[in-house]
Order: C-alpha cells, then sequence, then structure tokens
C-alpha cells in the first residue's frame, strides 16, 4: 500500500509498505527495522518471536515520547516484560500490526511528535 502523504523534508517519512518490504523515503527496507525522524536501525530484534526486554531497553537512548510496536501482519503483544521495560519509565508504547505502526508513525511524526516505530515485518 502507498501513502499520499506529502514527504516531510529531512525527516523519515514511511512512504509504502507490503509483504517483505517497507519504504522509508526512498530506501527500501527489507529487514525488521527501526525509524525515527532521523535514523534507522536495521536488524535491531532477531524476530517478534525472541523479542527480549533487552532489545526494547536499547531503544531508550532514541529518546521517544512514544514507541510503536508493529508486530507483523497481524496483531500479537509481547511478553509482560518486554511491555513493562516503557511502560516502568513513563514512556507510551502501543502495540499494532505493522500496517497500522506505519500510517500511525507517520500522522505523529506530521504533528512532531518523538515516535519512534520498531517494526517486524509483514509476513
Amino acid at each position: 500500500m502507498r501513502f499520499a502523504q506529502d514527504h516531510l523534508p529531512d525527516q523519515n517519512s514511511i512512504r509504502a509498505y507490503e509483504q517483505g518490504r517497507i519504504v522509508v523515503n526512498e530506501h527500501i527496507v527489507d529487514r525488521h527495522v527501526v525509524v525515527t525522524a532521523d535514523r534507522l536501525i536495521p536488524d535491531w530484534a532477531p524476530g517478534f518471536g525472541e523479542l527480549q526486554p533487552a532489545h526494547l531497553e536499547a531503544l531508550w537512548g532514541l529518546e521517544p515520547e512514544i514507541l510503536l510496536l508493529g508486530t507483523g501482519a497481524r496483531l500479537r503483544f509481547p511478553a509482560p516484560a518486554c511491555m513493562a521495560v516503557f511502560l516502568q519509565r513513563g514512556i507510551g508504547m502501543e502495540v499494532m500490526d505493522t500496517a497500522a505502526a506505519c500510517r500511525t508513525y507517520n500522522i505523529l511524526l506530521g504533528e512532531g511528535r518523538r515516535v519512534v516505530a520498531a517494526l517486524f515485518m509483514i509476513e
């Protein structure tokens, strides 16, 4: 699915997503990825089934206001210990399928929010 939203200058916008790939600006990403306004971090976790609190703790340094966790083609919730990583620090965390996370990321980015999207590929 392609987005019609205008590209935000000097920021990473998600332009399209489909099974097995996400387009961030003009970059095609085919692995699990973390997207922020100014960074792309590929291969941040081995896969949703192997997600550990340490994978999410590694994202604290990005200083998010909110974390969007895109769980692939369908909504899946991580282990409570993974959710607690951000909740204990008072940082918002929303879990949704990757398609919804891509759309939500662009909306929050457009609002000027410090959003981090941790996205598992749509399989």
